[in-house]
């Protein structure tokens, strides 16, 4: 049987696949006490190709870089169903922090890391306010467009 948090996201059509394993040395997610940090995850999606690509201020639009966002979300849920088993165990959300791929100029990160925000809102409810940061940044890993880590309190 599924918890809540994999029903809301059955619900959203939302399906977690294999989480994607590091391509350099490091890991996919550490466990300290209660904190769990995952790993920044790239705009990937479930096929393994990236939802957007480029840079934002140029060639990816902001709502492209919402949806790369968004993917990115998902990705951090499938690193932490992987190290929990139950996205249940999920005490709250505390930090996301958001990487943009931009232009000098592009001063809308904000709403481009709005899609990993809202996605985990809508998936954990209040447990999933949290603090953010949001940066812009000259190049990511496969010229992503974004790319988001996570801090969360878990069981």
């Amino acid at each position: 049987m599924t918890g809540v948090i994999e029903q809301k996201l059955t619900a959203q059509g939302i399906v977690l696949h294999e989480p994607a394993s590091p391509v350099a040395n490091y890991v996919g997610f550490v466990r300290t006490g209660n904190l769990l940090v995952v790993s920044g995850q790239v705009c990937f999606d479930g096929a393994g190709k990236l939802v957007a690509q480029g840079k934002l201020g140029a060639d990816v639009s902001i709502e492209q870089g919402n949806a790369a966002a968004r993917a990115c979300a998902i990705n951090l849920l499938a690193q932490l169903k992987a190290a929990l088993g139950d996205l249940d165990k999920v005490v709250r959300v505390v930090r996301l922090g958001g990487f943009i791929n931009s232009t000098p100029d592009f001063v809308d990160g904000p709403k481009v890391m709005n899609g990993a925000s809202d996605l985990m809102v809508a998936v954990f409810g209040d447990k999933g306010r949290h603090a953010r940061t949001t940066v812009g940044v000259a190049s990511l890993p496969a010229n992503a467009a974004v790319e988001v880590e996570g801090l969360f309190e878990v069981a």
